[in-house]
């Protein structure tokens, strides 16, 4: 086992253990962005919500919602390493992404597949059936690169945005992990846009169990 996963599993770990683990990680964070970049250049993975029984629950889910509604085109601000994408089933898909190393790994993942293109989140994402957010709201951790990210997200659709995400403000030990309420930003902020639907994740957060469950749930706007 890790000494991440030893740190962050409380039952295994005394807190003392946890608190010098996340001071030490703490120091080495910069920003979000070159997080997320370090980690997808050393051969880091988008995480455990991308893999196994969370990454299969967050694919049924989207595949049905784009079959039911008929979406012909999906932009997703946050593609990661490309492990989610490989489960899904859409007619065109265009992913975005803040890491070089994350952009150049799904080029090199789905090189032969024509339905699917890449680029750096600071492109121009044209205008989409739906635009989606996964396991990415709770990472922006700085207050200005969320309201970007928001407002980016929801600019790039015509139709509907998906969010899966936590919506809480619980406090966490986790430099790169910042919850928020951001059902209420999207309330003040876009107004032209409503929540049609709230589906709970199959598998809520075990903490004896965090690689298998999750706090993430599916969040649905659409214009009104």
């Amino acid at each position: 086992m890790s000494l991440k996963k030893w740190a962050k599993n409380s039952w295994l770990a005394g807190p003392l253990v946890r608190q010098v683990y996340f001071a030490l990680a703490a120091l080495k964070f910069r920003n979000s962005a070159d997080y997320w970049e370090r980690r997808y250049r050393a051969g880091g993975t988008s995480g455990a919500g991308s893999a196994n029984r969370l990454a299969r629950f967050k694919a049924d889910f989207l595949n049905r919602f784009v079959a039911n509604h008929q979406i012909q085109s999906v932009v997703e601000f946050g593609c990661g390493d490309g492990m989610q994408l490989a489960l899904a089933e859409y007619p065109k898909y265009l992913g975005l992404d803040n890491a070089p190393s994350a952009v150049a790994r799904c080029r090199e993942r789905f090189a032969n597949d024509a339905t699917k293109q890449f680029k750096l989140v600071d492109s121009d994402p044209g205008h989409h059936d739906l635009a989606l957010s996964l396991d990415v709201v709770y990472h922006l951790v700085e207050d200005r690169v969320f309201d970007t990210y928001m407002r980016n997200l929801f600019s790039a659709s015509e139709r509907f945005v998906i969010l899966y995400s936590s919506n809480s403000t619980e406090s966490t030990p986790e430099p790169h992990v910042k919850h928020r309420r951001f059902t209420n930003w999207i309330e003040v902020n876009l107004l032209e846009w409503k929540l049609c639907s709230v589906t709970p994740n199959a598998y809520p957060l075990d903490p004896r169990d965090p690689d298998n469950t999750s706090f993430a749930d599916f969040y649905v706007y659409s214009r009104y």
